[in-house]
């Protein structure tokens, strides 16, 4: 496998990193967070003039990325700024919309890739912990109209959505591999009530309660799950890349302090076992990046092979994560933890990374079994 960069892609990541380097600064970031929305929709609307929304999809889709070593590109660069604006909530519900929906995708992805429109995946439940099988909102289907009734919970930029894509059972127990289905949902109808609320590490949410709401059927009946599944894959790449993005960050906001914080009248980077502790750190992170290169290669592989290297990545992101946000943390002490001081956000974000789209456990069990 070829681990360099294409001309193009080494051309979207210099651009990306000057352009959030010019005008992303942690200041900002905190403010785009602690506004009413959660994020700046003046600042998505340059996002997407430059172009970066459009590399999260084909050609095809009307994009001009989409592939594995794209997205990689993009959120590692997102990751480095904590980035706030709805990527994640974009790439995993319109990846699913252009899977299902096709060319008739179109008119919605056109206007997403400009910035005109945000669509949510409304999938998880509170019941369903980390199961993408497991759906009990229920879809009545009268004279060829579908009625959902249910509660998605933790609907990443679901406040801010034009348009839900809401997964239900059309037949089927709550946790049957068949039997759930996709609709397109106004958030604004009838029926509809929405919670949003901030995260821990600072982006938008929400919760969606469906009360016999209309919903549109998409793609086929009672067979959602492998979408589902296919686009849950795409996020988990694109937030193990974020997550790496803000390891890199972390890493090296603690090495420019090993070099300044004085104890006992010595420079802590002397130390030989802080000294050990920070070359351990970097060895995993690199360690980190080979396993997302691997993960973006096998992206549009078979579905055991994708799941499979969909897990590993994920799986590593976060326990590499855990030792490279508590090793910033430790050995910056108190200060650490202030907000005024960065590295406390990229190890909040990169903690809490781990508990989306499934935690270590949940992956390294899915891991062993998509192996047998």
């Amino acid at each position: 496998m070829d681990f360099k960069l294409n001309d193009d892609r080494r051309m979207l990541a210099e651009t990306l990193d000057r352009f959030l380097w010019d005008n992303y600064p942690i200041d900002k970031r905190h403010e785009f967070a602690a506004s009413d929305a959660g994020w700046s929709k003046e600042m998505w609307q340059q996002f997407a003039d430059l172009g970066v929304i459009g590399a999260l999809f084909t050609e095809d889709a009307g994009g001009f990325g989409g592939e594995g070593e794209d997205i990689m590109v993009v959120f590692e660069a997102l990751g480095r700024a904590l980035v706030v604006e709805p990527f994640l909530p974009t790439l995993l519900a319109g990846s699913l919309l252009v899977d299902v929906m096709g060319a008739e995708a179109s008119s919605h992805v056109e206007e997403i890739i400009a910035g005109q429109k945000i669509v949510a995946l409304a999938h998880g439940e509170p019941g369903s912990r980390y199961n993408l099988d497991h759906v009990e909102t229920q879809a009545a289907e009268k004279d060829g109209n579908y009625l959902l009734s249910g509660h998605k919970s933790v609907v990443l930029s679901g406040a801010d959505a034009d348009v839900l894509i809401v997964s239900a059972r059309t037949s089927g127990s709550a946790a049957a591999d068949k039997g759930i289905s996709l609709f397109l949902v106004d958030p604004k109808s009838a029926g509809v009530t929405l919670r949003p609320y901030g995260t821990v590490d600072g982006y938008p949410a929400s919760e969606v309660i469906l009360d016999k709401v209309s919903g549109t059927l998409i793609g086929k009946k009672d067979a959602g799950l492998e979408p589902i599944e296919k686009a849950h894959s795409k996020a988990i790449l694109g937030l193990c890349a974020e997550s790496l993005g803000a390891m890199e960050v972390a890493k090296d906001l603690t090495v420019e302090y090993m070099k300044t914080r004085k104890q006992f009248g010595v420079i802590i980077g002397k130390f030989q076992a802080l000294q050990h502790r920070m070359a351990d750190v970097l060895i995993e992170i690199e360690q980190m990046r080979s396993s997302i290169v691997n993960a973006a290669g096998h992206l549009n592989a078979d579905r055991k092979k994708r799941e499979w290297y969909a897990s590993a990545v994920k799986h590593m992101a976060g326990t590499i994560g855990r030792q490279v946000a508590e090793e910033a943390i430790q050995i910056h002490g108190g200060m650490g933890m202030t907000w005024e001081y960065p590295v406390g956000h990229y190890s909040k974000r990169i903690i809490m990374a781990d508990h989306l789209f499934g935690d270590t456990d949940h992956h390294l069990d899915r891991f062993i079994r998509m192996g047998e």
